[in-house]
């Protein structure tokens, strides 16, 4: 089901080969590609979502932010709706059938985006920024003001094995009392209890949160999702505050922008562990 339109969709994931990258296929539509790149970014609130000639893919960050940690560069992703199913709330399926599956190594040498310059974006109040590194890491605080989130912060350095175990099974959340308001907005319509965290005035509906800061854990699934959209793995620290989807793929687009913020280098003239970490 999709977590925004409330309808059901079916998604299959296949191989795709070398340079090809990741692309989505609207199977309902005459298997129309759209190419996950920011390029197609269209909308970004609530969600990320690409468009290309009108046609539509939703909700793709958290399929995206699992398939950039696991260093899958080419796929083809079949969905027969404009939305992609949220399932639980978190990436843990996606990780659990990549897992399953396994992946295949291809003939091509893979090129990364390394970060040179600093960049620095603000929007009422929110922040991020990126500076070079000798890895893919990102620090995230947010700030509710509500007594089961207040201020969180997490520190996350990339790798599959990281992001299995501490990012990926973090749910989406909201507030109940937005709801009805985003409902009659074309949200939401999709959500419940079983795929998303739902906040009252003082506490949570849920049973239990699957981890004490699981809010800004979920916060950086989002932002690797997001991140993904520069259409190559990157070697670089964010640091973001309060950020959100709008910012996150601002800020690739900023990068791209200007040929001096970044370098293209073989994976075969970085150390081992800029290979890893990207």
């Amino acid at each position: 089901m999709g977590l925004h339109t409330g309808e059901s969709v079916n998604l299959r994931i296949l191989p795709a080969p070398v340079n090809h990258g990741i692309v989505f296929h609207r199977v309902d539509l005459d298997d129309f590609p759209i190419e996950a790149t920011v390029k197609n970014v269209a909308h970004v609130a609530y969600a990320t979502t690409l468009m290309k000639q009108g046609v539509l893919i939703s909700t793709i960050e958290h399929l995206l932010s699992s398939l950039y940690i696991f260093g899958i560069d080419n796929a083809v992703v079949e969905l027969d709706n404009l939305e992609v199913p949220i399932l639980d709330g978190s990436a843990l399926d996606f990780v659990r059938e990549i897992q399953r599956v396994g992946l295949k190594q291809q003939p091509a040498e893979r090129t990364y985006v390394v970060i040179r310059k600093e960049l620095h974006l603000e929007e009422h109040g929110k922040t991020i920024s990126i500076y070079p590194a000798s890895r893919f890491q990102i620090h995230y605080s947010i700030d509710f003001p509500h007594p089961m989130i207040g201020q969180q912060a997490y520190e996350f350095d990339a790798s599959p094995a990281n992001f299995a175990r501490d990012i990926a099974p973090a749910r989406t959340f909201g507030f109940l009392h937005e709801v009805e308001e985003l409902q009659k907005n074309g949200l939401v319509r999709g959500g419940s209890l079983d795929n998303a965290i739902v906040l009252t005035k003082t506490g949570i509906l849920n049973d239990i949160l699957r981890f004490r800061d699981e809010f800004v854990r979920h916060k950086i699934l989002d932002n690797i999702g997001d991140l993904s959209l520069i259409g190559r793995p990157f070697i670089g620290r964010i640091v973001a505050s309060k950020a959100g989807h709008a910012l996150h793929t601002l800020l690739v687009s900023r990068i791209l922008s200007d040929p001096a913020n970044f370098e293209l280098l073989p994976g075969s003239v970085l150390r081992p562990a800029e290979v890893a970490a990207g």
